[in-house]
């Protein structure tokens, strides 16, 4: 069922490490990263609600939330390919505006397609079976974001691609990683279409009649056909994901800042480049680095993630969620005072958790309050609060790094460490209806 989600996260992870590396090499200032990035919230933001709204009302021949993550996918694959090597378009546009509009594109069919498959697992699982779940899922996240980011290295380091780049052109490392997770992504997202069945409408609306619990009970009304109902569904959210809506945010402004500034501030901080340089062979192994590291704690995330139901089991999801933000955060923070690039691996590890928890607590807790009819909706509309502190983020990031941290990037990262530990401590504000502690 979440096979699919392999090839997704494997795109999805060539373009966290290695985007921002792409845009500077097409003539992209540090300052301005974030800015680029902001194309990805922006595409969240509009497509995800809209996506959740529209698979909760389609059944065709391919299902109810497949025919999405299939298109996604297809998009998702051009985006990929076409990146990279947006140098081959510059008689018509400069090669950073192309960048540019194929990170948009990349985004924007990520995001149709991430949010259907977040439902689906909601739609096909039980109370009970939710946060082993979405904790699979979580496992096959990591295992595709393992190796989405360690394919530049090891094409470079072990299959002898080149990893040098010239003239503002990407180097063959990295244009072929990305054809590469495009064919991945599309055979992985097939495996899903092809061999998972969903529930009819009329088979979920007999579950609901079974059983559901009082947190879901405002939520039940009858079906309407207006686009604008989302905007009457974001007021009349679940109180469990109203309060959920401030964990994700600085979790996910957290994150946001370690995707865009990790390669400049890890390159400036641990290898002693100027922030200006993008294009001499240290940058380039920099950031090849980056994406080891990016490996490693989305490898962590994968086998943390089915530890995750023993330990939600015996301690209760929220505490699991905060202590493995705690972990999080003091990982992230720990990178500024690592002596070397190797000790990074150590800071990658408390990520790991962290990710881990981040993938799949807050949607195993959300799923137990929302009807089954508006599972799409709703996990689109809990999208604005990952999109929301990534377009401030956008906003304010490079500025601070410019303005207020003198020009040093790592402080980008310190940031992020900072916005894990008040995650972790808003966990407790959280009501969890069906978390039940065993123990």
């Amino acid at each position: 069922m979440s096979f699919g989600f392999l090839g997704i996260q494997m795109g999805f992870a060539l373009q966290n490490a290695n985007a921002s590396r792409i845009l500077q090499i097409f003539g992209a200032d540090v300052h301005e990263l974030s800015w680029f990035w902001i194309i990805a919230p922006l595409m969240g933001l509009i497509v995800q609600p809209i996506v959740g709204y529209y698979s909760d009302r389609t059944w065709g021949k391919l299902g109810r939330r497949k025919p999405y993550f299939l298109v996604g996918a297809i998009l998702a694959s051009v985006g990929l390919v076409l990146m990279p090597q947006a140098d081959m378009f510059i008689a018509f546009l400069p090669a950073l505006w192309v960048g540019a509009g194929m990170l948009m594109i990349m985004d924007a069919s990520f995001n149709i397609a991430m949010e259907p498959f977040r439902a689906l697992v909601g739609d096909n699982l039980r109370t009970d079976q939710r946060t082993a779940g979405f904790s699979i899922q979580t496992a096959l996240i990591g295992f595709g974001a393992v190796v989405g980011s360690w394919l530049p290295y090891a094409l470079a380091n072990w299959f002898g691609v080149s990893n040098e780049t010239v003239a503002g052109v990407v180097p063959s490392n990295l244009i072929w990683s990305f054809i590469i997770g495009a064919v991945i992504l599309i055979a992985s997202i097939l495996v899903t279409v092809f061999t998972t069945k969903e529930y009819s409408p009329e088979e979920l609306h007999a579950f609901e009649n079974e059983h559901h619990n009082t947190d879901s009970v405002e939520i039940l009304e009858e079906e309407k056909s207006s686009l604008l109902d989302i905007f009457e569904d974001f007021a009349k959210m679940p109180a469990t994901m109203r309060q959920l809506s401030w964990v994700q945010f600085f979790s996910w402004f957290g994150l946001f800042g370690m995707w865009v500034f990790a390669t400049p501030a890890i390159a400036q901080h641990i290898y002693g480049l100027p922030i200006t340089d993008s294009s001499s062979s240290t940058y380039q192994d920099a950031g090849d680095w980056v994406g080891i590291l990016f490996g490693i704690y989305n490898l962590v995330s994968a086998f943390y993630a089915f530890a995750l139901p023993y330990i939600a089991k015996r301690i209760g999801r929220k505490r699991t969620h905060s202590i493995s933000l705690i972990i999080g955060g003091l990982g992230m923070l720990s990178i500024y005072i690592m002596p070397n690039e190797d000790w990074l691996i150590v800071s990658m590890i408390g990520v790991g958790v962290a990710w881990a928890s981040i993938l799949a607590m807050p949607y195993a807790i959300l799923a137990g309050s929302i009807s089954p009819k508006k599972m799409g909706v709703y996990m689109g509309i809990f999208n604005f609060f990952i999109v929301i502190p990534q377009i401030i983020n956008a906003l304010i990031g490079g500025p601070l790094i410019k303005y207020v941290y003198g020009d040093q990037a790592i402080f980008a990262l310190v940031m992020s460490g900072v916005s894990f530990l008040i995650a972790a401590a808003l966990v407790s504000k959280v009501k969890d209806v069906d978390d039940v502690i065993q123990n």
